[in-house]
């Protein structure tokens, strides 16, 4: 009987054997399992996704920025369409002040005019006499000069209020 149980024993010391190896096995693979499940570990670099997502989220993306163009483009219009009152206004402004400078010019020799002859006419007619009617001539023109500035300057103000009001109907 001491022969049957010595080969249960014998087998049972070998499965013993086997066990331990197995676990000194596993217990080295576990000690490696973090680093494994990091290599392990799958990461999506580039995601594939399909064409009719692809152009759902294009089409959403078009009907965002469109009414955003649209906004835009319509402010840079409003902007242009300003600048160009504004550089009308002032080629008006330049055409005025440039008329107003021909007119002086012009004004100054006609008087450097009548003055030279006016001087010729004073000794003719006596000293008093000419140089009122003189003065009282160069009151009038100057009047007359102030009169047409103030007309060419009111003419251009209701000019550029009907630009404005033009403007503000065509907005609306």
């Amino acid at each position: 009987m001491a022969n049957p149980l010595a080969d249960c024993v014998s087998s049972l010391r070998a499965s013993n054997h086997l066990l331990a190896n197995s676990i000194s096995i596993l217990d080295s693979a576990v000690n490696d399992f973090p680093r494994l499940t990091k290599v392990l570990q799958t990461k999506k670099h580039f995601e594939l996704l399909p064409s009719s997502d692809l152009s759902a989220a294009q089409s959403r993306l078009l009907s965002c920025l469109i009414p955003e163009f649209d906004m835009l483009l319509a402010r840079v219009e409003t902007h242009l369409d300003r600048l160009e009152r504004r550089e009308q206004a002032l080629i008006a402004r330049c055409e005025l002040l440039e008329g107003r400078l021909s007119t002086n010019g012009e004004d100054r020799q006609a008087m450097t005019r009548s003055s030279a002859g006016g001087a010729g006419r004073k000794s003719l007619a006596g000293e008093g006499d000419g140089s009122r009617e003189a003065l009282k001539l160069k009151a009038v023109r100057a009047k007359k000069e102030r009169l047409g500035y103030a007309v060419e300057r009111l003419s251009l103000q209701a000019q550029q209020r009907e630009r404005q009001l033009r403007m503000s109907v065509a907005a609306q």
